[in-house]
């Protein structure tokens, strides 16, 4: 697992959310609650899956997937531990009304506190 300056370092510069600004199609399932962060980094469909939902989060986790990998390398951490860490910060960066996967594996949406995590969170 990441920690202290190493986690600051491999996460620096990475926005998960900033995907929203550049793909209004993935903004506004992300707003109804069709697609959420998941644990291990990655986005995930809610509910009922349509082939337009498919293909939005299959984009972004290529994508994200890339970064990752990237990014792992330069900080020496293997993708799974950069990509966990990235799901934690993803799942912190919601606000409320977005979904997020919760510990126990379940959909949850966000309300005004803060968003449950998994124990291996930095």
């Amino acid at each position: 697992m990441l920690t202290g300056t190493l986690l600051a370092t491999a996460l620096s510069g990475i926005a998960v959310p900033a995907y929203a600004q550049r793909d209004p199609a993935y903004a506004a399932a992300r707003s109804a609650g069709q697609v959420g962060e998941k644990m291990d980094g990655y986005l995930g469909i809610v509910g009922a899956e349509t082939p337009e939902l498919r293909r939005i989060v299959n984009d972004i986790n290529i994508k994200r997937r890339a970064v990752y990998s990237e990014r792992a390398k330069a900080t020496n951490a293997t993708l799974e531990e950069y990509a966990l860490t990235a799901g934690c910060q993803a799942i912190l960066a919601t606000v409320p009304g977005e979904k997020y996967q919760a510990p126990d594996g379940t959909w949850a949406t966000r309300g005004a506190g803060a968003p449950m995590r998994d124990s291996r969170c930095p």
